[in-house]
């Protein structure tokens, strides 16, 4: 979760949303996000809304410590109830990221599912996935998580080459993640996902097939990869302005990006978004889906942000002014905006393109359409698909993917 947070009209005291987000409401699937904000150090890399106990210390008091956390977000999950009223849509999916969820105690988190589940009730087939780092789970942790309701768990592999996993700052020990993999599978996770990120100063194509090799030894059934993106205002931005360590450019990007689709293909995964593969339709992620296809979420937590009928919102950044909120029955929403229907459908445009589905060419206006027509004869988008009404990228066109889906919206 990234830790800027745009500008916006004020949220009501209540937290309340407009008739005309609830309109239709039974017809959307409903899930929930749940961020977790604490990190036992930060990743060179990282600028998500994340803090570590130092950078707490004295900014938050006990309002922000770990220990109360799952009181503070239960608190905001009934809330959710009272703002959505009589809606009677079980919750679909819940993701836990953070931050480092797992730093809170197996039974925190269980107890935060439990409030989900009391409050709106999940669905018969609910997805629960939450994110672990590989150093702060065992075995028994992940049992509790299981019998306590999660079906998914991703955990943070990044790379498998211990010098590339130093630039980046991460702290787990290679070898960890693909032994989590196990104890997951050993407790009864059907579905495990691997992060992955290509593209580190230092890292060769030899690094990044041995990450590959190593999660496919693992046996996941799903993997997402991502380009590293330098952050400004990092400690690996300032490593590399000062000529530390260097950059990769985007012809390395796509150079990993190719030998990553070839690698997992010729394993049995399927890409089904442009960064995420998985074996089958139901190792994939339907939380994210949810983004991607404009569905209603409700984001808990310092930072989070929220979706439903066509108004988004974010919460306070802080821990402290997140519990300090919810502790006088005030909505910790810090801004909204109510999507206009042109922005929706730049919105759709804009994430449905990402997807192996692809976007209906009737969402497009007269130059998108153009655009389309030109990336169709660079080579971008696939003929069949487009013959059948929709815009679909090709391999070529995942690598240019951002280009293409600004022409489609210009």
């Amino acid at each position: 979760m990234p830790s800027a947070l745009p500008d916006g009209d004020p949220v009501p005291d209540d937290g309340s949303l407009p008739a005309s987000a609830l309109a239709g409401a039974a017809d959307r699937p409903l899930g929930f996000y749940l961020h977790v904000p604490y990190c036992a150090t930060r990743c060179g890399y990282c600028d998500f809304n994340t803090y570590t106990a130092t950078e707490l210390r004295g900014t938050g008091g006990v309002l922000a410590s770990r220990d109360n956390y799952a009181d503070t977000l239960i608190d905001e999950v009934r809330l959710a109830r009272k703002v959505l009223g009589d809606d009677p849509r079980p919750v679909r999916t819940v993701f836990v990221g953070g931050g480092t969820p797992t730093l809170l105690a197996a039974d925190d988190l269980v107890r935060m599912l439990g409030a989900i589940r009391d409050e709106f009730g999940l669905a018969d087939d609910a997805e629960v996935t939450t994110e672990a780092n590989p150093e702060s789970v065992d075995e028994r942790y992940l049992a509790t998580l299981r019998e306590g309701g999660f079906n998914r768990i991703s955990f943070g592999m990044q790379s498998a080459k211990q010098h590339v996993l130093k630039v980046l700052d991460r702290t787990h020990t290679p070898g960890r993640p693909e032994a989590c993999v196990a104890e997951a599978r050993a407790v009864g996770f059907e579905h495990v996902n691997l992060d992955l990120i290509y593209g580190t100063p230092g890292e060769s194509d030899d690094d990044w097939r041995a990450s590959l090799d190593a999660v496919l030894g693992a046996g996941p059934d799903h993997v997402s990869a991502y380009a590293l993106i330098v952050e400004e205002g990092t400690q690996l931005a300032r490593r590399i302005r000062r000529g530390e360590v260097p950059m990769t450019d985007d012809d390395v990007h796509a150079d990993r990006y190719l030998i990553a689709d070839e690698v997992l293909g010729a394993a049995g995964f399927e890409w089904y978004e442009v960064s995420n593969w998985a074996t089958s339709v139901a190792a994939r992620c339907l939380h994210n889906e949810l983004y991607w296809r404009g569905a209603d979420w409700w984001g808990a937590g310092p930072g989070a942000h929220s979706h439903v009928g066509g108004v988004r919102w974010w919460n306070v950044k802080h821990p402290g002014a997140y519990a300090g909120a919810l502790g006088v029955g005030r909505s910790p929403g810090a801004g909204r905006e109510v999507l206009s229907e042109e922005d929706r459908r730049v919105e759709r445009v804009l994430l449905e393109l990402r997807l192996r589905e692809g976007v209906p060419l009737s969402l497009l206006r007269e130059e998108g359409l153009a655009a389309a027509r030109r990336a169709l004869g660079e080579g971008l988008l696939r003929a069949g698909p487009y013959e059948a009404g929709r815009a679909v990228l090709t391999l070529r066109g995942r690598l240019l993917a951002d280009a293409v889906v600004r022409d489609l919206v210009d």
